[in-house]
């Protein structure tokens, strides 16, 4: 988004008076998040007291996420902000102009790993953002925020505590089930049409080799897109992944290209499937992994 007219968005949600309302309506805490594996995070750990707005409208993708002046004036509302830096420059500019105080950083409680697969169609920064996919990582996240919703609301201060302690053994069960499942594969290599897949990989002992940049929707060259192919038939890949955001035609093309088939591995950045959540939708990775990399446990 232009920062001219960002600044008016983020002018006209101050002129309408958003600043003034409340932190918290009805008793509840109001929460904004930036996308949805936080918002799964908050819900979770949040539970009724308090009021949860999404940023990224489901289905939406979140990468180049644009705010309207009702958007912006919900960050104003916020009693807390949870956000990503680096990620969504929109979401960024926002907060640091109407929560800056009542923002939680998640990328300042983890560490973040390099951004590996530099290509041409890469947009971004250095840092790879698709921390989620890793449960232990987001693990520490869970824990974090409960904390910070201590700090914003104190007289809930011990139900958001224990609400993000079970959630926290509910990563570490499912990080286990991911250790278990993917220990003893025929094959290593991750072929997938987004490069959001480093955190799970390195977790787990597995190669990512995306076909696109961090820009799910970055259009590959055709020298990437040889290259990719011929790395797949090296390593006898059977599957090659796309996700649910966008359109599958570049993972059909290197599909065809090696003699492989296309399946669905879901980066979480967004949900289309109302009735899923977090954890359903990284067990349908998991099955779908050890599918592909010919796994037994």
């Amino acid at each position: 988004m232009p920062r001219v007219l960002l600044a008016a968005l983020l002018t006209l949600a101050v002129a309408a008076g958003c600043a003034d309302r409340p932190a918290q309506a009805d008793g509840k805490l109001n929460v904004v998040t930036a996308f949805y594996p936080l918002q799964f995070l908050s819900e979770r750990i949040g539970g009724d007291t308090v009021a949860v707005t999404n940023l990224t409208k489901p289905g939406a993708e979140p990468h180049d996420v644009e705010l309207n002046p009702r958007q912006v004036a919900d960050v104003a509302d916020a009693g807390l902000a949870v956000y990503l830096s680096g990620f969504q420059p929109a979401v960024d500019a926002a907060i640091a102009q109407e929560a800056k105080d009542r923002s939680f950083d998640v990328a300042s409680v983890v560490e973040l790993l390099p951004y590996t697969e530099k290509t041409e169609e890469s947009e971004g920064g250095d840092r790879d953002p698709h921390v989620w996919l890793d449960p232990v990582r987001f693990s520490t996240i869970a824990g974090a925020l409960g904390e910070k919703m201590a700090a914003a609301d104190p007289a809930h201060a011990a139900a958001y505590r224990s609400a993000a302690a079970e959630l926290q053994t509910q990563l570490q069960d499912l990080n286990k089930e991911y250790a278990k499942s993917l220990a003893s594969c025929q094959r290593h290599e991750l072929v997938t049409s987004h490069s959001a897949f480093n955190y799970l990989a390195t977790r787990y002992g597995l190669t990512q080799v995306g076909i696109t940049g961090i820009s799910p929707e970055a259009e590959p060259s055709p020298q990437r897109l040889a290259a990719v192919a011929e790395q797949a038939r090296a390593t006898g890949s059977t599957t090659i992944f796309f996700e649910t955001l966008v359109s599958p035609k570049v993972a059909e093309t290197i599909a065809r290209e090696v003699g492989a088939r296309t399946a669905v591995l879901d980066p979480l950045e967004g949900l289309t499937d109302t009735t899923s959540d977090y954890f359903t939708v990284m067990r349908a990775n998991l099955a779908a992994l050890t599918e592909a990399l010919g796994c037994t446990s």
